[in-house]
Order: C-alpha cells, then sequence, then structure tokens
C-alpha cells in the first residue's frame, strides 16, 4: 500500500472534532433531545480503538449516543497516508440497507452529516467488542446464530436472488465510486503478504522462513489472485466489506454488526469467509487442546449452519429475483433444491478461501490482530501464527476438497 505526503481536501465545515468541540457540535443537531439538558451536562470521551476514524461516547442527563467520525487519513498510519472522507457516507448507506433486512443486527442510525463525515448512532451496552471477548475467555451462546443470520438476510435481500435487474444495479451503482477502501483491500489482503511490501510486518525472526516460503509459492500466489479476481469481478451481494470480530459487538444475549465503511458490492463468500478467518484466528490463539478452543470451533460450524438455514429459508420464500426464476421450477421441480445446493456450495468454497486469505493478511501483512499480538512470549505467539498460517494456506488450495464445515473443524485440529 504506498502512502502519500499531500493530505487529502476536505469539504468546507470539515473539522475533526475533540470531546469539547463534539459537545458544542451536537447542541445544534436534532441529537440533543436524545442527550437531554445542554451541552455544559454532557461528557464526551474519544474511545476509537480502530485504525481510522474517531469514535465518541457522549452522554447525558436523558440518554447516551455514538458518534463517528472519519478522518481525512489512516488513523494507525497518520497524514502520510491521506484516505477519502467518503467512506462516512458508503458506511452510513450500507447500515441504512443493512438495518432494513436485518434490523436486530446492526446499531440503529439517529443522525448523518455528509459534509463532517460524521455518524451518530445507537449505543451499544453493555455490549462489548466480541474479539475483546474472545481473548477473555468468555461465551456468548448465542452469537454465531446471530452473525449467520445477519449474513443470510444481508446477503440474500441485496442479491439478485431477491432483487429485480434495475434495482439491483442501482444498488451496485450506489457504492460504485467506494473505490479507495476496495483498493486498501485489494492490496493488504491478496498482494502485499506475498512480496516485500514497506509496511508488511511479522513476529521475526520466528516467522522469517514461512514469510520468504509465502512469497516464492507461485501456486499459492495464483490461487489468492483468482480469490482477488473474484473480490473485483462478482458483484453478488452487497457486503460489509470489512466483518472481523473487531466489528462485532455482543452480549450474552445480543449481537450486532458495526463500521461497514469497507461496503461495497462484492462475492457473497467474502463476508463468510471474513468471519470464519477471526474465529479460526482466536482458536489458533489457544491451547488447541483447551475446552474454550474447542468451544470456538463449535461456534465456527454453528455460524455456518445458521447462515445456510437461514439462506435456505429465504430462498424458499422468494418469489422474485432475477436468477432461477420460480417460473423455472415449474417443468423441472427438482431445479430448486438443486439451485440452492449449487448456491450454498459456491459460498461455502468461496468463503473458505477469503478466510485463508484474511488469516494471511493478518499475520504477514499490516494490521494483525490482538488475538496474537497480545500473546507476550513471542516464541509461543510465533508458534500459534504457523499453525495457523498452514492451515490458511489449506483452505486456500484445498478449499473444493472440503465438503462440509465439520471436514474444516477436523483439518484445523
Amino acid at each position: 500500500m504506498s502512502t502519500s505526503s499531500v493530505k487529502l481536501a476536505t469539504p468546507q465545515g470539515y473539522q475533526a472534532l475533540s470531546p469539547k468541540t463534539l459537545c458544542i457540535y451536537l447542541e445544534t443537531t436534532p441529537i440533543a433531545h436524545r442527550l437531554g439538558g445542554t451541552s455544559s451536562q454532557w461528557s464526551a470521551s474519544e474511545v476509537g480503538d480502530g485504525n481510522l476514524n474517531l469514535v465518541f461516547i457522549v452522554e447525558g442527563p436523558k440518554g447516551s449516543v455514538v458518534v463517528k467520525q472519519a478522518l481525512p487519513y489512516v488513523r494507525m498510519v497518520g497524514e502520510s497516508w491521506p484516505l477519502p472522507l467518503a467512506r462516512a457516507h458508503f458506511e452510513h448507506l450500507a447500515l441504512v440497507e443493512q438495518g432494513k433486512h436485518a434490523p436486530q443486527r446492526v446499531p440503529a442510525i439517529y443522525h448523518y452529516d455528509a459534509p463532517m463525515a460524521l455518524t451518530v448512532m445507537e449505543y451499544l451496552t453493555p455490549h462489548i467488542i466480541l474479539r475483546k471477548g474472545l481473548i477473555a475467555g468468555e461465551r456468548y451462546p448465542h452469537m454465531a446464530a446471530h452473525v449467520g443470520e445477519f449474513l443470510a438476510h444481508s446477503l440474500f435481500f441485496t442479491s439478485d436472488f431477491y432483487l429485480d435487474p434495475v434495482s439491483k444495479r442501482e444498488k451496485i451503482a450506489l457504492y460504485l465510486t467506494n473505490t479507495a477502501m476496495c483498493k486498501i483491500s485489494e492490496d493488504l489482503i491478496f498482494d502485499e503478504p506475498y512480496f516485500d511490501a514497506e509496511l508488511n510486518r511479522h513476529t521475526s525472526p520466528q516467522l522469517d522462513d514461512i514469510a520468504l516460503e509465502f512469497r516464492k509459492d507461485t501456486v499459492l500466489k495464483l490461487a489468492v489472485q483468482e480469490l482477488k479476481y473474484k473480490f473485483m469481478n462478482n458483484a453478488e451481494s452487497l457486503l460489509h466489506g470489512d466483518l472481523h470480530t473487531g466489528s462485532v459487538m455482543v452480549t450474552e444475549d445480543d449481537t450486532r454488526a458495526i463500521d461497514p465503511e469497507f461496503a461495497f458490492y462484492g462475492p457473497m463468500g467474502f463476508d463468510v469467509g471474513a468471519f470464519i478467518a477471526n474465529l479460526l484466528m482466536a482458536y489458533f490463539s489457544k491451547d488447541k487442546n483447551d475446552d474454550y478452543a474447542l468451544w470456538i470451533l463449535e461456534q465456527t460450524q454453528i455460524l455456518w449452519q445458521s447462515f445456510s438455514t437461514e439462506f435456505s429459508s429465504l430462498w424458499a420464500a422468494r418469489k422474485g429475483g432475477e436468477i432461477f426464476n420460480p417460473r423455472l421450477y415449474d417443468d423441472a421441480p427438482d431445479l430448486k433444491e438443486a439451485a440452492l445446493q449449487l448456491r450454498l456450495d459456491t459460498i461455502f468454497g468461496d468463503a473458505l478461501g477469503f478466510a485463508g486469505c484474511k488469516i494471511i493478511r493478518r499475520i504477514l501483512g499490516l494490521a494483525h490482530v490482538d488475538d496474537f499480538e497480545s500473546i507476550e512470549d513471542a516464541d509461543k505467539r510465533a508458534a500459534c501464527e504457523r499453525r495457523a498460517l498452514l492451515f490458511a494456506r489449506r483452505l486456500i488450495l484445498e478449499r473444493k476438497n472440503f465438503k462440509t464445515m465439520q471436514d474444516v473443524l477436523k483439518a484445523a485440529q
């Protein structure tokens, strides 16, 4: 990923907010009544721990909200890596669309300010970031089923299996200019882990050998580039685009997907694979014989079962869509079940390939995950990462050989 010393232009009226200036700003918006009182009675704190944006919690006498504001650069790198503020627009579009199809699985949106690249949304409490809960060894009995449900609804209802062709193309057009975020994914997931990119890092010297091995692996690179081609050309459904355990918030009973600023139309298997990858990384960061590690694997099975069951139910109930028009079943009634199975098999195979790519980029590329990073002993961390890398390569190269999620989990063990 190349960076530049030229800062992107910002629209007139844009300013990056601080806790103090945010409260003054909110006084002029419809959000003031949600908080109650005046700005002098509100407290605001910046809590963003991600790579890109400012995130604030604002609390007032009457209620609380979360405010997310995009910065005109990548926060984790600085102003040398400019990034369009328009990503806030695509995130808002995606949250609204996802809210239509899976309203219980995303935060409610209260206010959006395009020039300020700012969204005010529901304050999810007592939710925590799923990744933090998994690192701490917490169990969430409904999480995997909820994420499977979210994926099934958000992917099915934005696809040709539900939409008419005009509506589908109009929706694709809304996201066509989210090019900067797609470029980040294309570079960081599919390219840079496989050459000596400037911003790459890995646990060194323990993983020096396997990092070099992957850079020399022609067969692996060919397979990854084929997956990149799918990512760039298969506009199947509206994707979250960055669905990992850091973009899901949970309680024991509730699960919400947040932060879809990478949203675009792409292959269904990408979102499914991204979440599978993060569950697998959580698994590989643990002792493989540990009871909690086995629980994480069970959640991977539940995730796929929930997704496939919910997707099948939506398929059975559908009455529109351009692909497999229901009238085709009149003289070939067995086509309906065969078409569904073909679709699920395709999503499953793609998901495994994309999962492998996601695991590799989080170990050999720029942005890593705390599942591994929180392991202080470098030798132990590297051993966990090596297991994950070797399995990721199998997922990419042998994805067509895995017929069920049980096959995948057995291989992971």
